[in-house]
């Protein structure tokens, strides 16, 4: 699959290196740090959830430098041999609570597409990408707390000996929010990983799942958290 390409923040600002490893941090390289009972179960909610077979999804190295514990998702929107749109999804823990995040969990995202050229010139465009997050969260009934991100539109245009290429413009969506926690502090990763994916669908221009859609499929079972 196409991997995510440019780099994560937590709030529009702060993520801004990428780990090696195998998609989770947690402990120390002696093994002497386990892992939080609600990180695991909150990554095991993240490996089962039932996802759409156009989107590919696999574990991707996480970030070391925002949180105690991480696990990241890298994602793409797949028609044929055509990308519509990519993306990543974060899952930072905190044991000990973070004020900026009023929780122990954060989700961190960055979502990409191409766009056709009368959207992309539409002026309330960043609006309404915004809108397909937050209205992504609330659809499937969750609850979250304190949102922020960016919305940027950006135009490439060539000239020279690439003059031949059309004009291109791309979306993309950073943001975080805090999942709220519910039975043993775990929120329900699963159902933000599916609202997730309802965003990337809708930016690359898929129709809408309906409820026991015959055309969502179970997530393979992959690697789980490992040791940094």
């Amino acid at each position: 699959m196409a991997a995510a390409q440019g780099r994560l923040s937590d709030g529009a600002g702060g993520m801004d290196e990428a780990n090696g490893g195998n998609g989770a941090n947690g402990a120390d390289r002696d093994g002497s740090r386990s892992l939080p009972l609600p990180f695991r179960a909150a990554v095991d909610a993240l490996r089962a959830a039932r996802l759409r077979p156009q989107i590919e999804i696999d574990p991707t190295p996480a970030p070391k430098k925002l949180a105690p514990f991480a696990y990241a998702l890298e994602a793409a929107v797949v028609d044929g041999d055509q990308d519509l749109a990519d993306g990543r999804l974060v899952l930072l823990h905190d044991p000990d609570g973070h004020d900026a995040w009023r929780g122990t969990f954060r989700l961190v995202t960055l979502v990409r597409a191409e766009l056709e050229p009368e959207m992309a010139a539409d002026p309330l465009l960043p609006e309404v990408c915004w809108s397909w997050l937050t209205g992504a969260l609330q659809a499937r009934g969750l609850t979250y707390g304190e949102p922020s991100g960016t919305v940027t539109r950006a135009s490439s245009h060539y000239f020279g000996g690439l003059a031949e290429r059309p004009a291109a413009s791309q979306i993309e969506i950073r943001a975080s929010w805090t999942p709220r926690e519910g039975l043993g502090g775990v929120p329900d990763t699963g159902a933000h990983l599916a609202s997730w994916c309802d965003l990337l669908a809708q930016v690359a221009g898929l129709p809408p799942a309906g409820p026991g859609d015959a055309s969502v499929v179970t997530l393979p079972q992959r690697r789980g958290p490992q040791s940094r």
